[in-house]
């Protein structure tokens, strides 16, 4: 045994053993067999994969860095193939991007993978994307550049083209009990009876009827997606081989999908379950032992109380981190209110949190935007949710009085009277509205409504993600609308999954251009911030009650430099009330000296203020 791994395993050998075998009762033979896999898998690791481990095993908090600057991107629409986004690595250094996130680009059935999210074979790349190859390769020129590149790992379901779906379909019992197959619907009603629907409206239920094999079996999200069963061993060992193939081919960062939903029990509602923290557990301790420069993250779309568990502990952790869901859904409902209240609350909440937390912050991303706001607490303030949902929709959609919004709904359900939003940042902030009318006046202050609010994702802790597009203003793609397939027509999420607009991104750098003007301000932001260690993931993080409920006031604190960042979410000038002494701040941004006494803030301007002692 290599001495390197040996030592690596011997740090957490025990605990990985009486976890497995706690879950697992009875199946040493299960938990040996993972030992030694787990070692041939450390072997072929190459050896430049290897010094990047010892690198990063050597400074674990690597990735709290306040140079980290993500961007995730799907192949197709940015670049074409996997070969087409090597050639953009100049373009991604541009926007200081070190984080790169590939939207899922596994095989998967054609009009059958939601989005990439039925996995047919974990270890092959979609032809039309490349190959594995072709992946290995690009994640090695990235590595040379600084640039870890993320993979979603779909781990709770595969597709039903998958080798196993299809093995189990021709009746091998092994097979079968890899997934959830029942001959009546006896135990499944048991299971509907305390499981909640994900998709009510488009896939309702938690199981399907496959008449050909006269079996229902489980399939949370969409019939095409059957749910793997980790009480089986074998599962979970095959699962984590597949995970370790796609980091040898230098993965770095692994998206672990759906994390709350990977173990299922009767008489539960099947999230967030303590045998799911087992399972995250055991995988972040096969990383450490395998591969230690790999950081995993939880995609975990909750509230905090329900999304911080996934951190783990400090002395047993789980996941490296995760995404700031809630803040970026209150981003948005605060720019339809005008009202910073929830935003404050929710930035208290999450800097309350233990600094080695690290949430990746987003205004969008590749879904939907759905309000999963804290109603409870908006309940004291007369808000009601059905009423507060179909305002935000409105208002998002362009519906209601004042709004410059351009949004589709997903996943409209008239019975629950709920529905969740689609749109780019820059069309739901106006720019698409602006620019169709031709109006100068819209256009400009959808884009400073725009670099206001990277202001804010940017002063955030954690690390900035930006969707691919938002760095140059792209606009809604309703293209999608005349797809040949059925099930692009039929899904709004495709409007803000347009391709990557590279005749507007070539305006980047003309001066007086909506391009040049969102892209530069955002550069500016990242350079400001890469160079104040203000800005680090463990400085002291609070808002500040600014007297005027359209303000926001967030202030960070570390060493010498003390810097006081001021969001004003008003399509009107407004006054922070603010009274911070006589000593002068320096406007980071614009270079401006002034002293912060009730400080005037243009409808929807920003500020970025420091101060350093002596």
């Amino acid at each position: 045994m290599n001495s390197e791994f040996e030592q690596r395993l011997k740090k957490h050998y025990d605990e990985l053993k009486w976890l497995y075998c706690e879950l697992y009762t009875g199946r040493e033979d299960m938990f040996q067999s993972l030992v030694e896999n787990m070692e041939v898998w450390y072997e072929n690791r190459k050896e430049d994969l290897k010094a990047m481990d010892r690198r990063r095993e050597a400074d674990p908090t690597w990735y709290f860095s306040r140079n980290m600057v993500g961007m995730m991107l799907y192949t197709d629409a940015f670049a074409g193939t996997l070969s087409g986004v090597k050639g953009k690595l100049d373009y991604l250094e541009e926007c200081h991007v070190n984080y790169l996130h590939l939207m899922p680009l596994l095989d998967t059935p054609k009009g059958k993978s939601d989005g990439g999210y039925a996995v047919a074979d974990y270890r092959t790349v979609k032809p039309e994307l490349g190959t594995m190859d072709d992946l290995e390769e690009l994640s090695d020129c990235c590595r040379e550049r600084g640039i870890s590149i993320c993979l979603d790992f779909v781990m709770n379901h595969t597709s039903e083209e998958h080798e196993w779906a299809r093995r189990a379909k021709a009746g091998e019992k092994e097979y079968q009990d890899r997934y959830f197959f029942f001959d009546t619907y006896d135990i499944p009603a048991e299971y509907e009876k305390t499981c909640p629907q994900v998709f009510p409206t488009t896939a309702p239920g938690n199981f399907t009827w496959f008449d050909d094999i006269k079996k229902h079996v489980m399939t949370t999200f969409y019939p095409y997606q059957w749910d793997l069963n980790y009480a089986n061993p074998v599962v979970f060992n095959e699962m984590v081989y597949n995970m370790l193939y796609l980091v040898n081919r230098g993965i770095d960062i692994i998206r672990i999908d759906a994390v709350p939903y990977i173990w299922k029990q009767l008489g539960t509602p099947c999230r967030n379950l303590p045998q799911v923290h087992t399972i995250v557990r055991m995988m972040r301790m096969i990383s450490e032992i395998v591969c230690p420069g790999v950081i995993l993250l939880g995609e975990v779309v909750m509230e905090p109380e329900k999304v911080v568990p996934y951190f783990g502990t400090v002395e047993k952790p789980e996941c490296h981190m995760l995404y700031n869901v809630t803040t970026m859904a209150s981003t948005w409902h605060t720019v339809a209110t005008k009202d910073t209240a929830l935003l404050q609350r929710q930035m208290d909440i999450v800097s309350a949190l233990p600094k080695q937390y690290v949430f990746l912050n987003y205004l969008r991303c590749h879904d939907d935007i759905g309000w999963g706001l804290d109603y409870p607490w908006l309940k004291y303030f007369g808000i009601s949710e059905p009423a507060h949902k179909k305002f935000l929709n409105d208002y998002f959609q362009g519906y209601y009085p004042g709004s410059n919004a351009r949004g589709e709904l997903y996943n409209d359900d008239p019975v629950l009277q709920d529905a969740r939003l689609c749109g780019t940042t820059a069309s739901l902030c106006g720019l698409e509205s602006g620019e169709y009318e031709r109006n100068e006046e819209k256009i400009w202050n959808a884009v400073k409504k725009i670099q206001m609010l990277n202001a804010y994702l940017f002063v955030q802790s954690g690390i900035p993600v930006v969707y691919s597009g938002d760095e140059i203003g792209q606009l809604n793609d309703y293209t999608y609308k005349e797809s040949e397939d059925a099930d692009r027509r039929a899904d709004s999420r495709y409007v803000h999954r347009g391709s990557f607009p590279w005749q507007r991104a070539s305006k980047r750098n003309t001066a007086g251009t909506v391009p040049y003007a969102i892209f530069s301000a955002m550069k500016r932001m990242e350079e400001v911030r890469a160079a104040h260690e203000v800005f680090d993931v463990d400085a002291e993080v609070r808002t500040r009650m600014t007297g005027d409920e359209g303000v926001l006031c967030v202030c960070r604190k570390k060493g010498k430099e003390t810097l006081v960042g001021i969001f004003n979410f008003q399509d009107e000038t407004r006054t922070a009330w603010l009274n911070l002494g006589g000593e002068v701040y320096e406007n980071l941004l614009t270079g401006l000296r002034m002293g912060l006494t009730n400080v005037a803030v243009p409808a929807n301007g920003y500020y970025w203020f420091l101060k350093t002692e002596e």
